[in-house]
Order: structure tokens, then sequence, then C-alpha cells
């Protein structure tokens, strides 16, 4: 007797989920319907081609073997699942399936485009080329985006875009077109127009799972975590078992400063693919981040074992600070650095372990060597324009001045819980912060991205050229409450319920005092200062996963800091008493009165934690996570001596203030 079959509505309302991207909708109507209708090859064979779309390939294939066995003669499931063992790999069983769907359907289009890919994968170029001939033939648009493919992978991005605008006049919600032209803007450093574009995709494809891992890399891009987690989160949903979507969670929790999820992130992916380098390395530095060192050393070297030139593994045990290469290391690192398939950024990363490696030997001009070759290439992998810096400084200075100050006396948001801690990398920041988050009123998070975003958002949608920080002119005393407020809310998710104070360690936002004063009027702000030739040669020292650019000459790095000197100056002129200098020779030499200071000025009472701040468990992310797990140390100061004979240059532009800082 025929099985019954679902009404012709119920086939249209999930294919129309289907073409919408709403997948998991569609999969739970589909296995509504069979629960009435078991053997409705219709509704069967949507559900095939959705369990594959979202990665279920095991039922997927189970279904879509039922389906053709139920219809030997339909030419939709051999294509289906052809298509769906392509996405496996499965080429040499895929096309025999999809030559069976052609012989059945010879106009289907999409069969002979998946047949291409299939023959591809053999290595049957000639023949592959002749099916994916045949698709473009029968849709024009499936052609203009191929062509739109070869030109993006080749990096000819405007003919790519000029292809993609050509699909989208003749369809305005094709999600492949606006995925690609969002690659493009991306690429072109346009990250708004990319999120614009992207957005746009999953409006028309809610589930379009390639566009969103393009959308959540781009919200990590703005600085907007929050966004991209739960853009992640959400594709971990739909598909539980996809081991990128977890790899890149975790990459997004971690500098969002939640380490333990990022840990199990990671982890997560690992248990779906053991072999994932990126994985080991991510979970590596969530280790060392935690304090689990010996596990954190382990899982560099599991990266190593799969990857042996992944040079930034190998500097990632030399940035512990703690650990020692053995003999053995240093001459595989040698050899590897001389090996041609090392690409630029590692042999970076192998130039700065060395480098290292010599360093704790105290052979210092090997050492050096290393260091100097390293920058140099590094310098030119980076982008950093020291005149661009000097006038955006200029600015600033002229901008706030004193009347600014007083103009605006008792505006802003009251919120007395941030503690902002800054001045330039490698000057005792990280100490700093670990001897105030021992306390128990206070917490640390990260070094948070957000003062500077807001003045970025400042600058959005100006017609009229007008840029921060001249625009602060048009505000009134709700709209700094207001963005104080934003600050906070933005915080918010690094932050423990119930502890009353939380500490900003970015160190870069120096220039921006002004700025935290007006919108945060009764904030903390720490400068952490160190003698300026140890300081620069610390940077000179450390390479960094990204961002500080201006650290990889010693000129640079140099004027680099007088533009430090200059504004902190200028902030104790406008607003003297604000800022807290805390000189790290100082806190070297006499610990217990320089806590009291910095707790004083806190308006914090003391707390024997903050003395024995090394022994305070919790989650240090910068280059001096151990450093700072150990009790107080002296061997720091004047550590650049040892550098000296090498260092002329630097001092030379230091000259001007190197009297200011004499013993």
């Amino acid at each position: 007797m025929q099985q019954a079959r679902a009404p012709r509505s119920v086939f249209d309302e999930i294919l129309a989920l289907l073409q919408g991207g709403r997948h998991a909708e569609a999969i739970a109507n589909c296995r509504q319907a069979l629960s009435r209708y078991p053997d409705d090859v219709n509704i069967l064979g949507l559900l095939g081609a959705a369990l594959g779309d979202k990665g279920q390939f095991s039922e997927a294939e189970e279904i879509l073997l039922r389906v053709i066995d139920l219809t030997p003669t339909f030419a939709k499931p051999y294509e289906d699942l052809g298509t769906l063992l392509v996405q496996q790999g499965q080429a040499e069983r895929a096309i025999a399936l999809l030559e069976k769907a052609i012989r059945l359907e010879p106009n289907q289009e999409s069969a002979h485009f998946e047949l291409g890919k299939a023959l591809a994968q053999m290595g049957r170029g000639p023949e592959a080329d002749a099916a994916f001939e045949r698709s473009f033939a029968l849709s024009p648009t499936r052609g203009l985006m191929a062509r739109a493919a070869e030109h993006h992978a080749a990096g000819r991005l405007e003919e790519a875009e000029k292809l993609c605008r050509q699909v989208l006049q003749k369809d305005s919600r094709h999600v492949d077109a606006l995925r690609m032209l969002g690659l493009i803007a991306a690429a072109a450093g346009d990250l708004d127009e990319a999120e614009n574009l992207l957005r746009q995709a999953l409006a028309a494809a809610p589930d379009h799972v390639p566009a969103m891992f393009e959308l959540g890399r781009v919200l990590k891009e703005l600085e907007r975590p929050d966004e991209a987690i739960e853009i992640f989160r959400e594709l971990i949903r739909q598909q539980p078992d996809n081991a990128k979507a977890h790899y890149r969670l975790a990459g997004v929790l971690a500098p969002a400063a939640m380490t333990e999820q990022s840990a199990a992130a990671y982890r997560r992916c690992l248990e779906l693919d053991p072999a994932h380098a990126g994985a080991w390395l991510g979970l590596g530095h969530m280790l060392k981040t935690l304090g689990k060192q010996s596990e954190g050393i382990a899982a560099y070297r599991r990266c190593l074992e799969l990857e042996p030139e992944f040079g930034e593994a190998w500097f990632s045990m030399a940035n512990l600070k703690t650990y020692h290469f053995t003999d053995a290391e240093i001459a595989q690192m040698q050899q590897r650095l001389e090996s041609e398939t090392v690409g630029e950024a590692s042999r970076v990363n192998f130039l700065f372990a060395l480098a290292k490696a010599y360093e704790d030997r105290k052979d210092y001009a090997s050492a050096w060597r290393y260091y100097e070759e390293g920058n140099s290439k590094q310098r030119l992998l980076v982008s950093y324009d020291p005149v661009l810096t000097e006038t955006v400084n200029d600015e600033l200075v002229e901008y706030f001045n004193a009347d600014f100050f007083s103009e605006r006396e008792g505006q802003g948001n009251p919120d007395p819980s941030p503690i902002f801690v800054l001045g330039m990398p490698r000057s005792g920041s990280t100490l700093v912060e670990q001897i105030i988050a021992s306390h128990s009123r206070v917490e640390g998070t990260s070094e948070l991205p957000y003062i500077g975003r807001l003045t970025k958002s400042l600058n959005r949608n100006r017609a009229d050229g007008m840029r921060y920080p001249r625009v602060l002119t048009e505000l009134e005393p709700r709209h700094l409450n207001r963005l104080g407020q934003n600050y906070l809310d933005m915080a918010r998710m690094h932050r423990v319920e119930g502890t009353p104070r939380f500490i900003d360690k970015m160190p870069n936002n120096f220039p921006l005092v002004g700025f935290i004063h007006a919108i945060l009027p009764n904030a903390k702000i720490i400068d952490a200062r160190r003698h300026p030739m140890d300081a620069c040669t610390g940077n000179l020292r450390q390479l960094y996963a990204r961002g500080q650019t201006f650290s990889y000459d010693q000129t640079d790095i140099g004027e680099y800091y007088l533009q430090y000197q200059r504004m902190m100056d200028h902030w104790d002129t406008v607003l003297p008493g604000k800022v807290l200098h805390v000189q790290y020779e100082d806190v070297v030499a006499d610990l217990e009165t320089q806590v009291q200071r910095i707790l004083q000025y806190l308006e914090l009472p003391w707390e024997d934690a903050c003395l024995n701040f090394h022994d305070t468990e919790r989650a240090v992310r910068t280059a001096s996570s151990e450093q700072v797990r150990q009790p107080i140390y002296t061997s720091g100061i004047g550590f650049w001596r040892n550098y000296e004979s090498h260092l002329e240059e630097l001092k030379e532009v230091l000259e001007p203030i190197l009297e200011r800082y004499a013993p």
C-alpha cells in the first residue's frame, strides 16, 4: 500500500526555512512531519540535506541512502549524498553518485559543479574543468562567483569585488557574494563595512556557517568580544562537533580575560581534533596565564611535535621568562631557522627565542645578534609612523588644557570603581597590578581596549570631518556621563560579581588620561614607570603578539618614550595630583613603603596580601606572568647595561631626559 505523503504546504514551509538558512528549525519540522509520514521521500530528502549542512554527516548519509532506496530514479538524493561525501573528502564515492544524478537529470547545474569538485580532489584536472564549465553554462551566476573566488584567492581584490557586485545586481541577497565582499572589506581594513556586509549575508541565511565565522572574526578585530563570543557560541549550538568553532571561541575568550573558559574551549577543540597545533599553542598560553607552567610547557611541546617549524611555540616557551632551553633545543632552533620552508613570522619568533636562550646563558653578544636581526625583520612586518604619534599628541596637549577641565568640573560618571594602571610597556605595570589585585576589594581584569574604542566611536558617522578630541566640544554633561557608563558596561563582562574595584591595565592608555578623567573623574590612575634605558631595552627584547609596533627599532622606541614622558608631564600640569607615579626601582628597593603609598592613594586599607603579592592566585596574561608569581627581585634593574655597547643610538635619543632618572 502506498505510504501517505505530507501535505505540500509542509514541504514548502520546510524548504523556505532551508532557503532562509534556518537549518535548526527545518530539521525540527522535518522530524515532526516524519513522525506522521515516516516514508515521505521529499521530507526525508530535505532532512538529509539539512543534516549535511549542519555537519551531522553520519545521520545525513543514512537518511539519503534510504531515500535512494525508496526512489532509485530520483536525481536529488544522489546529488545530495555526493555533495555530502565531497565535503568529507570522499571524492571517489562521490563521483559515482554525482554522475548518476547527472544521468537522471542532465541540466542540474549544482550536480555538475559538485562533480567538478570531486574530480579535482582526485587530481583529474581536465575532467574537473569540463564539469565546472558545464555548471557555469547552466548557471551564469555560479560562473561569476567562481571567477570571483579565483581573483580573491590570487589577491586580485578589485576584480573579485566587481564580479560580486554583478552577482548582487541579479540577486541582492546572494549570500556568497555578500560574504566575499565582507572579506574584501575586512582585508582593506574597513571593518565596519565588513560587518555590515556579513550581517546582510546572515539576514539572508541566518545559519550560513562561513559567514558566521567571518562575522565573529570581524567583531573580534573590532574589539567587541561579547558579540564575537555570542556568534561563536551560536555556531557551536548549531554544530557542537565543529572543532574550528571551539577554536575560534577560545581565541575570543582569551583576550576577554575569560581564561578558564578559553582553556576549556581549546580542550574541546582538541578532543575533536587532537592534531590541531594552533589549539595546543592556545591552550599553552591559557595554562601559562593560569600559573600552570609545567602543563603549559607540555602543551607547547605537543604543538611542536605536530609542527616543528611553528616558531611561535618556541618563542612562547622563551617568553615564560623562567624556562631555559637545552643545548639540543638551541641546536634544533638554529637548524629550523636555516630552513627555507620557515615563514618570515616564524623566523622572527625563532630569532627572539634564540636571543632569550643565549641571554639566559649570559652570552650577551650572541643574544644581541639575534635580538638585532629579529627586531630588524619584525620592523618590516609592522606599520608604525612616529610622526603621526607626535602629531596626535600635539593635538591632545593643545586640546586638553587646564581650561578644558575647569569648565567640566563635576561632570562625567562619578563611579569610583575603575583603577587604571598605565605607562610604557615593560615598566612594571604587571607588578603594580598584581600588588593591587591582591587586595580583597580589588580584582585585576585585563588590558581592556574600551577606552581607546570609545574615542574611536566618537569619530563615526561624522560627515564634517571633526574628530576626537575636538568632537568633545559638542558633548553635554549627560554625554560625558553616558560615555563613562558605556565604559563600565563594557568592562562588566570581565568582572566578578561583588568586588567593588577593578583594574584596567592597558599600558597604552597613557595618552588618554584626559579623556579618562573627563568621563570617569573619580577613577584612579597609576603610572608604572621605569628607567628609560631599562624600559626601552626591555621592549627591544620583547616580541609582542600584536600591537606595540614602536618597539622594534632603537630610534622608534626612544622617541616613543620621549612622547610618553611628554604626555605624563602634561597631565601632571593640567591635572595636578591626578596620577600617582610608581617608579619600578623604588618598588624593588622598598616594597612596603611603596605598597603603603599605593593603597593610600587608592583609599584602601592595608592588607598584608598586597605585600605578599606573589602568593596571589589569579590569571596574568602579560609577558611578566611568571615573574609576578615570584617574590620581588633586583636583577632587572640596570639590565640594559649588558647591552650598553649596542645601545648608543637609543641613548642618544633619550639623552634629553636621562638626567631626570640619574640616581
